[in-house]
């Protein structure tokens, strides 16, 4: 079993202490290293690119969310929280599990096996280049109050507004504020198209395609949004395709 590279960060010792404790009754699990802020943990991530991390939610100055946003692909994420309605609340991140201090070793041990099950997932996929991200990357987008961990390959299409991107994916369109070419140049092109000037769309999520006119294509997508295919695009988008 390969080793899980993980790293904590959390702003109080005590808690870090009992993480190490856990992690030491877990031999496939490697710590390889731990940090008591947001910004020594971005530092740390962009150090090692670990497959783990523990993150309290609750930290001075910034907070566990704030991590996220920092990052372009987020490691596998297990939240750690005293608090109760942070913990209810990281589930509407889609975090992969959350654990309540003092942390139970068995709830420890649950939380570690769907490590390992996404872990095993992400393995499968090593047709991409390392640069890129693949299709069970994780990204974090907060817009307004409101935040979302989502995986690359849930996401249906991408579209400019203004100097930013709004992202498609299930019944949410929030904005993610990068520009659509800095997005471009992370996603698995496996997957993606840049249809036009204005979007991009994931081929797993059309619906229909049908000719347009002057040459071009139009594409219904599963949600129902209709994405037009540029003229020069839609004889890359044939070849890509075999259409």
């Amino acid at each position: 079993m390969k080793n899980i590279k993980a790293i904590i960060v959390e702003d109080s010792r005590l808690a870090r202490n009992e993480l190490k404790e856990l992690i030491k009754k877990h031999p496939e699990i490697e710590l390889i290293g731990e940090a008591e802020n947001v910004d020594k943990g971005y530092e740390l991530i962009q150090a090692t690119q670990p497959d783990l991390l523990f993150l309290d939610i609750n930290m001075p100055e910034k907070d566990g969310f704030e991590l996220l946003e920092m990052l372009d692909e987020v490691p596998i994420t297990v939240f750690t929280t005293a608090f109760d309605e942070y913990a209810i609340k990281s589930f509407e991140y889609n975090a992969l599990d959350y654990l309540l201090k003092p942390i139970n070793e068995k709830r420890f041990a649950l939380a570690m096996e769907k490590v390992q099950s996404k872990l095993d997932d992400s393995a499968n996929e090593n047709d991409v280049a390392r640069e890129r991200l693949t299709g069970n990357s994780q990204i974090f987008i907060k817009d307004g109050e409101k935040c979302w961990l989502i995986k690359i390959g849930d996401i249906s299409h991408l579209e400019i507004v203004g100097n930013y991107t709004r992202v498609f994916f299930e019944e949410e369109r929030p904005m993610l504020y990068k520009s659509l070419n800095q997005v471009e140049e992370k996603l698995p092109e496996k997957y993606f198209f840049r249809a036009n000037r204005q979007q991009i769309i994931n081929t797993n999520f059309i619906q229909n395609v049908v000719p347009w006119f002057n040459g071009k294509l139009k594409l219904t997508m599963v949600n129902g949004e209709e994405v037009e295919v540029s003229r020069r695009q839609s004889y890359l988008f044939k070849d890509k395709m075999s259409l």
